[in-house]
């Protein structure tokens, strides 16, 4: 079986038993037609960087699978009738990196220390606004 990441986005007026219902709804579709889901991530409520079908934002699920060409076809035909979603994309991937979280807000002393800086670069700001 080959390996595969898909990821949808839904309306953001879905509730959350919706969304349960969404997810699990796909992936009986994935384990039905010869498919085995290995991971689940929910991306939450995001903002779409141009409208799509006059929304602004939606929220992201990613599914990590594997399966066959039938898989796909199933998965994206039911897709296409379901007007919950508003965009969704599959694509095929040599093996899956199950360790990354795409979407995890990461703190490192990189971010901090430059943080940091942009902090005291506004104060100099200030102070030299305040000299004037």
């Amino acid at each position: 079986m080959k390996c595969y990441e898909h990821t949808f986005i839904t309306k953001k007026d879905l509730s959350d038993i919706q969304a349960k219902n969404l997810i699990s709804k796909y992936e009986n579709i994935i384990q039905k037609n010869s498919g085995k889901v290995v991971k689940i991530e929910d991306w939450g409520l995001r903002n779409l960087t141009f409208r799509i079908k006059s929304n602004r934002k939606g929220f992201y699920f990613h599914i990590k699978f594997e399966g066959i060409g039938k898989t796909i076809e199933k998965l994206e035909e039911t897709e296409n009738i379901d007007e919950s979603l508003i965009r969704y994309l599959t694509v095929r991937v040599k093996k899956h990196n199950l360790e990354e979280n795409y979407f995890e807000r990461k703190s490192t002393k990189w971010s901090k220390l430059l943080w940091k800086e942009t902090k005291e670069t506004k104060k100099d700001q200030k102070v030299l606004n305040i000299q004037k």
